[in-house]
């Protein structure tokens, strides 16, 4: 009878007709035994549906009385707007998990609003998710937890400080204080970015070690978050999204990379994003085009080189390498290649041609 969730929404229109179904009925209609029956029952619980098991002879399940599923006022822009939306944020990241048997939030979400749409629209709607693709794979999601994410929520919107317990990268567990300016989404990662009022000498990655107190957190290393007492003013003109980017450019990693690139801001952005690389721009004299070539200083931190030289030639933009040394024997090498390649595919005899 197609997927699981299909199934179970087949499961709860049978309950809605009303009275008892055996687990014996239900098994046959919905083509599954026994236990998958139970199975699906429960998922109907979890969805906040209150399923009664009734015991005896001729027991089996029932809607609660006077249950019903109300009908939902979407048109059809609406509907496919909600539904897509919540397919992409899934994808994404940017939905939380339930801690369920049942999946992500989204998917519950998703079952909930299919099945309490008008027939005619949720069959249009099923041709639409069911015909869709992606052209990749979604990455691993690290969905922070919901009581974790609202409690900082909370805190952000209203400026009062929160205790949290932190696992940092390598394992080790804190618990600090931190005024929280703003919650931001990147890569599918939630981060939660503020100020540590407590002396503390770890430098946390993701963060501006040059900003001493400055702190980004991830949210899905958060175990617990409470609120404390009292209030804190943030700062003015704060930008938390921009606030991160930074911070993770600036991330301890292995290869600290410093360049002097002859261009634009523009250009050097089309291929190193903020959150990969800072752009040390002097300020432009008087009357010069803020959009004038000139040599800026670039500065990044990388786990790796090796994907650092194909970048640069994609840039064709003049570059010096100020450090490390590794990267410029790699650029060398890269030049080596393309010039060797560049000479078979003139050569028609190493061509075959």
């Amino acid at each position: 009878m197609g997927r699981p969730t299909s199934r179970v929404l087949t499961l709860l229109e049978l309950l809605q007709s009303g009275g008892i179904r055996t687990v014996a009925e239900l098994a046959d209609r919905l083509g599954v035994d026994g236990r998958t029956v139970r199975r699906y029952v429960d998922h109907l619980v979890d969805l906040d549906i209150p399923v009664e098991a009734v015991r005896g002879r001729y027991g089996g399940y029932r809607l609660a009385p006077g249950y019903r599923l109300p009908p939902l006022m979407l048109n059809d822009d609406e509907a496919l707007a909600v539904l897509l939306g919540l397919v992409a944020g899934r994808r994404a990241g940017l939905l939380t998990a339930t801690g369920t048997a049942t999946g992500t939030a989204g998917e519950t979400a998703a079952a909930k609003i299919r099945r309490a749409l008008p027939e005619r629209l949720a069959r249009r709607l099923d041709a639409v998710l069911e015909s869709l693709a992606f052209t990749a794979e979604p990455g691993e999601a690290a969905t922070p937890e919901t009581g974790v994410l609202l409690a900082v929520a909370d805190a952000v919107r209203h400026c009062r400080p929160i205790s949290i317990r932190y696992t940092a990268r390598d394992g080790r567990r804190s618990e600090r204080t931190l005024h929280p300016y703003g919650i931001v989404t990147h890569g599918g990662r939630w981060y939660v970015t503020g100020t540590d009022p407590g002396i503390e000498p770890e430098i946390e990655p993701g963060t501006d070690p040059g900003a001493g107190q400055d702190r980004t957190f991830r949210l899905d290393r958060i175990a617990d978050a409470r609120p404390l007492p009292g209030s804190f003013e943030p700062p003015a003109g704060l930008d938390p999204a921009q606030r991160v980017l930074s911070g993770l450019a600036k991330a301890a990693y292995r290869y600290e990379v410093t360049l002097r690139i002859h261009g634009t801001v523009e250009q050097i952005r089309a291929r190193l994003p903020a959150s990969v690389a800072s752009i040390e721009e002097p300020v432009p004299e008087e009357g010069t085009d803020p959009h004038t070539e000139r040599w800026l200083h670039v500065e990044l931190r990388a786990e790796r080189l090796d994907w650092l030289p194909p970048v640069l030639a994609s840039l064709d933009r003049p570059f010096v390498i100020e450090r490390p040394d590794e990267l410029r024997g790699l650029v060398l090498a890269l030049a080596d290649r393309l010039a060797a390649s560049a000479r078979q595919a003139c050569d028609p005899d190493r061509t075959g041609r």
